[in-house]
């Protein structure tokens, strides 16, 4: 399947991207001759093995890791490093425990960058898209609250609302429901997805999820470990308009299996798998040789 679509101009382009950590005989390839194309507005998915290089590609569009080779692109400029443009949600928040939701909220507008030649009328922006986000991420009752007060589906609502204050044209997310319990992240895709369909981010998005891969994503990017690598791209046959309920149809079900099964292929799972019940069905000789 083709990672590229050439009639629309990429958002984010990476062009043979590959990564090495360490020098000479003891170097270890993290990623290996990465093409994709990422166009504006599209709502990405990343899934694979552990040790496929999905989070050092996510860092690395995030110009938070440098790569070796090729060149990783953002509306046709090479980056050089992080940027206005791009904000990164992690899987633990990283809230500043001595300032409220709110306070957490608007901190990124007091940094120097911002703050340069600033006017009135853009305090008052920044004020009125504070209180804006509050509501979108249904904070507004909890904005003078602490983050050791708040659950954990809270404090990524502020994280998130957090990375959205600076308007960015890119929201990078790195497993940021994977701490959380089940019901708690149904409701955060379905928040996930009203904030894209709102904010009109493009969203990279990494998990270990097969379904949460589906239920947000327009494509999914599967990759492949040792080193890693792009294996396939899969166009998701969802509507845009997602509902809990779509889990359930077969199409959903299908692809969940289909990429399930090549993660399995591409990892070595599905040899150790065949093994284990070889195993357990005695078909397999496990007497040691006293030789």
């Amino acid at each position: 399947m083709s990672t590229a679509h050439p009639a629309v101009p990429a958002r984010i382009a990476c062009e043979g991207v590959w990564k090495f950590f360490g020098e000479g005989a003891k170097a270890v390839t993290a990623l290996e001759n990465v093409d994709l194309d990422i166009r504006p507005h599209e709502f990405v998915t990343f899934v694979g093995a552990s040790g496929c290089g999905k989070s050092t590609l996510l860092r690395t569009i995030a110009g938070l890791e440098s790569h070796s080779r090729g060149a990783v692109k953002v509306d046709g400029v090479p980056i050089t490093g992080p940027g206005q443009d791009r904000a990164m949600v992690f899987q633990h928040y990283s809230l500043y425990p001595w300032l409220n939701v709110l306070d957490n909220i608007r901190f990124c507008r007091q940094l120097g960058v911002h703050t340069r030649d600033r006017t009135s009328a853009d305090v008052e922006a920044a004020s009125g898209r504070a209180d804006a986000l509050l509501r979108l991420m249904g904070l507004t009752a909890s904005a003078r609250s602490y983050p050791n007060q708040l659950s954990g589906g809270m404090q990524q609502r502020v994280a998130i609302a957090r990375a959205l204050m600076g308007q960015p044209q890119m929201l990078l997310m790195d497993e940021p429901f994977g701490a959380l319990d089940a019901q708690t992240r149904e409701v955060m895709h379905d928040l996930i997805l009203h904030v894209h369909r709102l904010e009109r981010s493009t969203i990279v998005f990494v998990t270990h999820d097969v379904e949460e891969a589906i239920y947000l994503g327009q494509r999914i990017v599967l990759m492949a470990p040792r080193p890693g690598r792009i294996d396939t791209v899969y166009e998701v046959p969802l509507p845009a308009g997602r509902t809990q309920d779509m889990k359930l149809a077969p199409e959903f079900i299908a692809l969940k299996r289909d990429i399930l099964e090549r993660i399995r292929e591409t990892s070595g799972m599905k040899t150790d798998i065949e093994l284990l019940r070889k195993l357990s069905q005695g078909t397999v000789d496990t007497q040691i040789d006293p030789r």
